[in-house]
């Protein structure tokens, strides 16, 4: 007898490039016609997710600027629009979207390495994250 249940797809969460850490952070971002700032909710090396109402449409090109705790002076980075949690007043889900950092020099990835680095570290280990 075989077992031919279908294998379950992988959530998101366990097929990012990057570990992703929860961490507020101000982020100001440009897509055709606006302006915005809202804040950021988790970042990792390789992109970011963004709390907002309204967010733009998967393969929208935003330039984003983030300014880090350490940093003195903000960057600015060019990313895309990967996923969107529409909002939701029924759902416990953050609204906003999912963007997948695409310029990153070497100094830029070093930067947010090193930011990335030191939340994992000021982070406690064994502390469950709420949902």
């Amino acid at each position: 007898m075989s077992d031919k249940t279908p294998k379950p797809t992988p959530s998101p969460s366990t097929t990012r490039k990057a570990e992703r850490l929860q961490h507020e952070l101000l982020v100001a971002y440009r897509t055709v016609g606006s302006f915005i700032t809202d804040f950021a909710v988790n970042i990792s090396r390789g992109g970011i997710f963004i709390n907002t109402r309204e967010p733009a449409s998967v393969g929208t090109i935003v330039r984003l600027i983030i300014s880090l705790p350490d940093a003195a002076f903000p960057f600015d980075l060019t990313g895309r629009v990967i996923r969107v949690q529409p909002y939701d007043p029924q759902s416990d889900q953050m609204s906003g979207m999912g963007i997948e950092f695409m310029d990153v020099d070497d100094e830029k990835r070093a930067r947010l390495e090193r930011f990335v680095d030191r939340l994992r570290a000021e982070l406690p280990e064994d502390k469950p994250v709420k949902k």
